[in-house]
């Protein structure tokens, strides 16, 4: 029996990661631009991607195991579960963990800049005329990736050698779960330990920024989203422009016929202006065109329809995701409280928690949900994938910046490259750092023991468990501070809290700045909340402007109207009759 639910709970796990590698393949095929697409940067954030939420999307799990051992009903040990096989299910546990920590630590500092320097030494001319070979560009990046590679060799190394809390005097370490994570521990696992804990400090902030940020625009955007090119106002006010234009162009040519010298300049000046903004017009009264189905079989119409009586479903979604995000924002709220001012060794150990004492919602609800595999499982993915979401939207609408500088842009279907690889970097460092907030801040008594309770009730006999049939209130939930043998026992912490608890207690200064850093998380959560709220969206025409001017010049219409109206046109073997916008030259009627 205990094989056959170990055996479910990992089959659960893998069809997980394949729906993320799903999700991050249309990830990554959404916001690539489909003229600058690489095989190789798209293998390389794919597999990252997937790597990243593989990895904290494992937790529900490490859950799931550790406490499959256990009965919660009577808090004592299951009969097949002895201390050898509890040993082998966490041992397992941590393998896993090592191999995708280590991964995500790899693919962050080496496999994605080598990426970066490998598209960058790629040039045409050199490539046609055969002056450039594969060998040569991959030389060429490994230089710019050597500097990568010793970062990485130094941090393990002062991973071997930095000092810990090992000789810490505080009262409070002397619980055998504190103990636990500062003896058992050998250089290896030392230095990895420092190696993500650093990355997880990084992370936090860029989520700090990001995060927050995106999380607080998502729901927003459902709710209050702009109009889009189809828009009937955007439609009307261009042809009106569009009207306006060409009524003034006849004005200036009707005024200046019959000249022998031409134009005036100042009237040139004007015309040439007008004849620009009357292009621009044209393209942007194509594409509202499109996206209202104008020309366009009666799929895509069909589908514009269906789109339109399911757009107050967007608004019910969008109030939905505002109700989640508030809840869980309120819940890191309750908690960073709670261990502010009831951590039994503060500072010391990063302000880890001996127990909740003031209740948190989210942290409840996964509780109970994971005494029933995989309920608790959908609510921590839904969790993940909203901060994962939201960390998109954040990077999307910021932008990758270098202090008040734009560096790259991240848009859908007009990412190139080098930035789908940088946002690839910034969301596995956010990923991290949502490893500490998710397990430590939003549910850290389910990261920790999940439904896990023990029985304190003494034994009848030496040697036998104790039995609390006849005594329930004696059933209590396991905790980092329960120092009894019963329940030295029967709990076992997960492999994940365990992990993070030693960067917290070892390296103490890690502790302290992620746990300070998420009261800045939730502060720039709500001034960025607060303001969307009351602040219009408006639909930005210049950018729709220089992106229909780009698909016009590449021959490339990104719209979704044009390519359901090709895929209906191939089918068919008919094209529709379409009214084309002629250019006006100067001295046409």
């Amino acid at each position: 029996m205990a094989l056959i639910q170990t055996a479910l709970i990992w089959v659960v796990y893998a069809v997980v990661v394949a729906l993320l590698a799903l999700i991050a393949s249309v990830f990554v095929y959404v916001y690539q631009s489909a003229r600058e697409r690489s095989i190789a940067i798209t293998i390389v954030s794919i597999f990252t991607l997937t790597s990243l939420l593989a990895t904290i999307l494992l937790l529900p799990v490490d859950v799931a195991l550790v406490s499959s051992t256990t009965s919660s009903k009577h808090g004592v040990r299951k009969d097949w579960a002895s201390q050898q096989a509890v040993d082998d299910i966490v041992k397992q546990l941590q393998i896993v963990y090592y191999l995708l920590y280590s991964l995500d630590a790899l693919l962050c500092l080496v496999v994605v800049p080598f990426t970066y320097f490998l598209y960058e030494e790629y040039d045409d001319v050199d490539a046609e005329e055969g002056q450039q070979t594969f060998g040569k560009r991959f030389w060429g990046a490994f230089k710019y990736t050597i500097g990568f590679i010793l970062f990485v060799v130094i941090i393990f190394l002062v991973g071997f050698f930095v000092p810990r809390t090992k000789n810490n005097t505080d009262r409070h370490l002397d619980y055998d779960y504190f103990k636990h994570l500062l003896d058992d521990e050998n250089k290896g696992e030392r230095a990895l330990t420092f190696a993500i804990g650093l990355l997880t400090t990084i992370g936090t902030l860029i989520y700090i920024l990001y995060t927050s940020a995106g999380l607080a625009l998502l729901p927003v955007a459902f709710i209050k989203s702009a109009p889009s090119v189809s828009a009937p106002s955007l439609s009307a006010s261009t042809s009106q422009q569009l009207e306006h234009n060409r009524e003034r162009q006849r004005q200036l040519e009707g005024r200046n016929t019959g000249r022998d010298e031409g134009l005036p300049a100042k009237d040139r000046r004007e015309l040439d202006a007008l004849i620009r903004e009357e292009r621009t017009l044209v393209r942007r009264e194509r594409l509202a065109a499109e996206a209202s189905g104008e020309n366009s079989g009666w799929l895509m119409k069909t589908w514009i329809k269906i789109e339109a009586i399911f757009r107050p479903l967007k608004l019910i979604g969008g109030l939905l995701i505002m109700l989640i995000v508030i809840v869980v924002w309120v819940s890191m709220l309750l908690t960073g409280i709670d261990k502010a001012k009831n951590s039994i060794c503060k500072s010391h150990c990063g302000f880890v928690l001996g127990h909740i004492n003031i209740f948190n919602p989210v942290n409840w609800i996964l509780v109970k949900s994971a005494k029933v595999f995989p309920i608790d499982y959908v609510i921590f993915l839904v969790l993940v994938l909203l901060f994962f979401f939201g960390s998109v939207v954040g990077i999307g609408t910021l932008g990758i910046r270098f202090l008040w500088l734009q560096i790259f842009q991240i848009r859908k279907g007009r990412t190139s490259p080098q930035a789908l690889l940088m946002a690839t970097v910034m969301l596995t460092l956010i990923v991290f750092a949502l490893n500490y907030s998710l397990a430590m801040m939003v549910a850290p008594q389910y990261a920790h023991y999940g439904p896990q309770t023990y029985c304190n009730h003494p034994p009848r006999h030496a040697g036998e468990q104790p039995d609390c049939s006849n005594h329930p209130n004696h059933v209590i939930a396991c905790t980092e501070d329960a120092n009894t043998p019963q329940a030295r026992n029967v709990c076992t912490p997960t492999v994940i809290s365990t992990f993070l608890d030693r960067v917290t207690v070892n390296f103490n200064f890690f502790g302290v700045i992620d746990f300070w850093a998420q009261f800045a998380f939730l502060g720039v959560f709500l001034i960025v909340f607060v303001t969307s709220l009351f602040r219009t969206p408006k639909l930005n025409e210049y950018q729709l402007d220089q992106d229909a001017e780009e698909d016009e010049e590449e021959g490339l219409l990104a719209s979704t109207g044009r390519r359901f109206g090709a895929t209906w046109q191939d089918i068919t073997g008919r094209a529709p009759k379409t009214q084309a916008s002629q250019p006006r030259y100067d001295g046409e009627e």
